[in-house]
């Protein structure tokens, strides 16, 4: 990620609280998030992949706390440009992976990079050469998984007016994120909406599978896959 550290240093010790305050309309914390998107990487690698993550943009950790859950065999590395971000990641997660904020830190044999909501914060003139750069460190046939708030949804909208860190950014388009995955020659597997109801209305969250089609859901994953060779 290229852009200055300063923004998410001032916001690292009461990163997760304002996240929480700004999800509250949803009746579920920042938790519940990470913890569903780390489901949905799970459910695409495999609950028993073992291989090398990336967690790029991983802030304070909220999302690698929840994939090493989901994955507990895979080796977890993060990277941020916020380096006071990195200092609040759980000893617990940090003594068994590598957190930075120095790209030479990373290796080059990934066979999983997940950017969370990590894409609208990079300036647009920056943001196809952040995924190409990123999809150099990726082993061969290995994936990035991408999710983005969707511009479309109301709630969606609302929620990131009223997030202190979310101040002033403009929302990506599926469209947008797919032509930078396309041009950094990644195989375009599966988009997909997600996060459709509220806790209120959690009985229906089975029936989200399903309507991955539909452009109504908080949020959207798209996965692309690195040429094999």
């Amino acid at each position: 990620m290229t852009t200055g550290s300063g923004e998410f240093d001032n916001f690292a010790r009461d990163y997760k609280s304002l996240l929480d305050r700004s999800v509250k309309i949803s009746g579920d914390t920042s938790e519940y998030f990470c913890e569903y998107k780390a489901r949905y990487v799970a459910r695409t690698m495999g609950a028993n992949f073992s291989g090398k993550i990336l967690d790029f943009g991983c802030g304070v950790g909220l999302l690698s706390v929840q994939l090493k859950k989901q994955m507990p065999s895979a080796t977890l590395h993060g990277f941020d440009v916020s380096s006071q971000s990195l200092q609040m990641i759980p000893p617990q997660l940090a003594r068994v992976g590598r957190f930075s904020h120095r790209w030479e830190d990373l290796d080059r044999d990934y066979q999983l990079a997940v950017l969370s909501n990590v894409m609208h914060h990079i300036p647009q003139n920056q943001r196809e050469r952040t995924i190409v750069d990123i999809t150099a460190h990726l082993a061969p046939g290995g994936k990035l998984i991408l999710f983005e708030h969707n511009p479309w949804n109301p709630l969606t909208r609302w929620v990131v007016r009223h997030c202190p860190f979310d101040d002033g950014v403009a929302l990506l388009p599926p469209k947008e994120v797919s032509a930078y995955l396309a041009r950094a020659k990644l195989r375009i597997c599966k988009p997909d909406f997600i996060v459709f109801f509220p806790k209120l209305l959690s009985p229906f969250r089975r029936l989200e599978p399903w309507l991955s089609w539909l452009p109504a859901g908080a949020q959207y994953a798209v996965v692309g896959e690195k040429h094999a060779g």
